[in-house]
């Protein structure tokens, strides 16, 4: 019944979708054809696609702890990097357009929440080595994994808290300070992506920018995303279906786009 009514939410993104044929806002419009469209391939793309190759043939098996989907903390279940890679990490086009987001923009105080493989988080930690990205994993296992993977890739500028979100969010933003952009990609509930998006709003400036995960993935997921666009510190929202865009710009008119991408 789920899959029905995901199915009826891409239609109905389908029919609302924009192009930038119809996109009168030049900040967004700008966006649309400089960076979501933008087909350059960045020399940085095959250097993390082999990585996330090797995941894709990897047999290697881990227990892995998931606290975002609503299981029991004490719940594990043992999985190959394989299925792991096919199944929870984001597909190339999407973490290569977050690149070139950040690219963009240029932030220098980055968080993931939700670092996987860490397929993810060196896409989005390579367009600046001098930049800091605190990614957060829940999952002892998979968090070793994924610095391994960093090793490999020789990125850096990346660092691992491992633990709940509720314990290390506060870390995060308390050694950083200031939050110019964040990816909420760990936990897929209502309450929980509105808790962490107001911790984190109360660490961002007008210059941040917000990407929220899977926004159409539940009922919940949807609702939260109604409450994220309404908050009187948001002017600029994007919909691209599986990723929401936040901007804070109070330069910019409060609008929300749905877009097709």
């Amino acid at each position: 019944m789920q899959r029905i009514f995901f199915i009826l939410r891409y239609l109905r993104y389908s029919w609302l979708a924009k192009t930038k044929y119809h996109i009168h806002s030049p900040f967004v419009y700008d966006l649309l054809t400089n960076i979501i469209e933008d087909p350059t391939p960045f020399y940085i793309y095959d250097k993390i696609e082999s990585v996330r190759s090797q995941m894709l043939l990897s047999q290697e098996e881990i227990n892995v702890t998931d606290f975002g989907t609503g299981g029991k903390k004490d719940q594990s279940r043992k999985l190959n990097l394989k299925y792991i890679a096919s199944h929870y990490v984001k597909p190339a086009k999407y973490a290569q357009f977050l690149f070139r987001l950040i690219n963009r923009f240029k932030p220098s105080s980055l968080v993931e929440l939700g670092t996987s493989l860490g397929i993810t988080a060196m896409y989005q930690a390579s367009p600046n080595s001098n930049s800091t990205l605190i990614t957060l994993e829940g999952c002892a296992e998979t968090a070793a994994i994924a610095k391994r993977n960093f090793e490999k890739a020789r990125v850096k500028n990346i660092q691992v808290f491992i633990g709940e979100f509720d314990k290390t969010l506060p870390q995060a933003i308390f050694k950083l300070q200031k939050l110019d952009y964040v990816f909420f990609d760990g936990n897929h509930r209502e309450k929980a992506t509105l808790k962490y998006f107001n911790q984190c709003l109360q660490a961002a400036h007008e210059n941040s920018f917000f990407i929220i995960d899977d926004i159409h993935w539940s009922s919940g997921m949807q609702h939260a995303w109604k409450e994220i666009k309404k908050n009187s510190q948001v002017t600029v929202t994007i919909d691209l279906f599986y990723l929401g865009i936040v901007f804070f710009n109070k330069d910019q008119a409060k609008q929300d786009f749905v877009i097709r991408f």
